[in-house]
């Protein structure tokens, strides 16, 4: 059976992204496709609501002279603002071109400006502040439109002002449009971040997004009905993929309120089936959770009881009456863990950084499936999937239908090949990483797959670090190792071309000042950074990790840096991976002093 036969009356049968909405319009415009919190209440809006708007806000881009296949930006944080935006534009047959709300005002200069964005779509006074900065150097950027009316000046037009001018063109016009995209047209420019160099923009169809999300409701990824929890940059490619497909199936969108500190607290307040994230906020959870039990082998143990019972449930086999009684008792402890994200999640999905299998059992003994997929901006998001009846830890799953996967022979490279792979990079013809020769996309990824076909990732080609002895190493293990421990929150292994390896460690704040005031010791990072206890508990720690390893593969010395790793520096990317080139270069004379040079 094709995919596209198993997601038959799933989804709307759309034949583009622009003409998605529209026909998600028709099928059931009453469902609630968003919901949002604004003065502290938890407000909807239906389908039928976000085609008027869209509606609106596109024939306004047409007003506004935005021609089919014109880029227009997005420089917004997540919020039905962000979504609106992007329908219209599709709608209209315009290119979106997504850019971090994070991202410095020259960094949104070289994506206005590399793409050649006609408009962009600013969240606020501040994020208009970063274009009005470099808009003298963007020849071809004739719109700034501000969602805020407050954070509008004069020479921009207001989000509210577009749609009362679209009212007056013609519903026939957007129509025609829509209508006129074709499957082979640019659908969105998406910049990656990357860990070295500027920004590409990646190409991406509307058949590479159509073709993904096809695959997806085949899978049932997401079902009918279901509330998904949304507080991921929508200016990466899964986020999108992800509001792509809740409007697909007739899903409902929670988009978070803004601040990440209170996502615990709204994913009680919203009890969401399905939770998409990133390794760090399981990996907080993880630690919050194992740190404060008091006996942690009553815990492992509860673990690998619990672990059991539910694989011998999902694969529909009895669970003896023994381990029955026993799983009862210790799944009450493990209830907690469960309302932390709401108490009704179906399964969690974690991407864009490796993460400790470890952790992943230990939500599976919970009762909360993180699950791990992987792929790439480059391959609309997806290429591999794990659920819940078939996954296998330490891995990132099985192929989506429709989509092949290699090993290279001669570096173990993962090899892509699928309806998903994107059209290039726009004005760069980047022929190492990225490249598609003979159909098939060169990852930069290593990995291996089994004789099931679950892909395994050892590392990037670039991250593997050679000591001065030769040896190979991959580093992400150990590092992952060290951030399970309660008070580290990065960790990053130096030792290229060294004759032994290294690490940089940042602590958590919200784990180390807390002790740190209970003891009566200093509570800034940086004295806490050079404090002999401190030092004394992360080389304890370190000597646990290391002892998993061979010994040309231990880290034999460290220092903790006196301020965490950050997106603002530039020492990680929008999804917190570490731009490992960087922080090497930045920190080298520490780096250096380690080794006594």
């Amino acid at each position: 059976m094709t995919a596209s036969n198993a997601a038959e009356g799933k989804t709307t049968g759309s034949n583009t992204i622009a003409d998605l909405l529209e026909r998600a319009v028709a099928r059931s415009p009453e469902s609630i496709a968003i919901r949002h919190k604004a003065d502290g209440a938890w407000h909807d809006v239906t389908v039928a609501e976000v085609g008027d708007i869209t509606s609106e806000i596109g024939r306004g881009l047409i007003a506004l002279g935005v021609e089919h296949g014109d880029r227009v930006s997005i420089l917004c944080n997540t919020r039905p603002d962000w979504t609106y935006a992007d329908f219209a534009i599709t709608r209209a047959g315009g290119v979106v071109v997504p850019i971090y709300p994070t991202n410095s005002p020259d960094e949104c200069e070289w994506v206005v400006g590399n793409s050649g964005s006609v408009a962009v779509f600013c969240e606020d006074a501040s994020q208009v502040a970063k274009i009005v900065e470099v808009r003298d150097r963007l020849p071809d950027l004739k719109h700034i439109i501000v969602m805020d009316p407050a954070g509008a000046d004069a020479g921009q037009i207001t989000v509210d002002q577009l749609r009362e001018n679209g009212r007056a063109v013609d519903q026939s016009e957007l129509a025609a449009r829509t209508n006129a995209v074709k499957p082979e047209d640019p659908f969105t420019f998406i910049y990656t971040s990357g860990t070295t160099g500027p920004p590409k923009g990646c190409v991406l169809s509307h058949e590479n997004y159509r073709s993904v999300l096809t695959m997806c409701a085949s899978l049932d990824v997401l079902s009918s009905g279901e509330t998904t929890y949304l507080y991921l940059p929508l200016a990466h490619s899964f986020a999108l993929l992800i509001q792509l497909i809740s409007f697909d199936v007739d899903g409902t969108i929670a988009y978070f309120g803004g601040d990440t500190k209170n996502i615990i607290a709204e994913l009680s307040e919203v009890k969401p089936t399905y939770f998409p994230s990133v390794p760090r906020i399981f990996e907080k959870i993880y630690t919050m959770v194992t740190s404060n039990s008091e006996d942690p082998e009553k815990l492992k143990a509860a673990v690998a009881l619990c672990g059991k019972v539910r694989d011998l449930q999902t694969a529909g086999q009895d669970v003896p009456p023994e381990l029955a009684e026993a799983f009862a008792v210790a799944d009450e402890k493990f209830a907690m863990v469960r309302q932390a994200f709401g108490g009704n999640v179906r399964q969690a999905v974690t991407g864009a950084a490796p993460i400790a299998p470890d952790i992943l059992e230990f939500f599976w003994a919970a009762g909360v499936p993180v699950l791990e997929g992987y792929g790439m901006t480059e391959t609309a998001t997806i290429s591999t999937y794990s659920s819940i009846e078939n996954h296998r830890f330490g891995t990132v799953g099985r192929a989506l239908p429709g989509v092949e996967l290699k090993i290279a022979d001669e570096d173990g490279e993962i090899l892509i090949k699928g309806a998903n792979i994107f059209e290039g990079y726009y004005k760069n013809d980047d022929a190492s990483f990225g490249a598609v020769i003979d159909g098939w996309l060169h990852t930069g990824d290593v990995g291996s797959l089994d004789e099931d076909g679950f892909l395994k990732i050892t590392g990037r080609k670039k991250d593997i670090i050679i000591t001065a002895g030769g040896k190979n190493l991959t580093p992400a293990n150990l590092e992952n190792d060290m951030k399970q421990t309660r008070y580290v929150s990065q960790a990053v292994m130096h030792g290229d071309k060294r004759s032994f390896p290294s690490m940089l460690i940042t602590l958590d704040e919200e784990e180390i000042i807390p002790w740190a005031q209970a003891k009566g010791l200093p509570d800034d990072i940086a004295s806490l950074a050079v404090n002999p206890e401190v030092l004394e508990i992360i080389q304890t720690e370190l000597d646990k990790a290391n002892s998993k390893y061979a010994q040309v593969e231990q880290v034999k010395k460290f220092f903790i840096l006196e301020h965490d790793l950050t997106q603002e520096t530039g020492e990680l990317t929008p999804t917190l991976k570490v731009k490992r080139a960087i922080v090497n270069e930045k920190y080298i004379d520490r780096f250096d002093a380690l080794y006594g040079e």
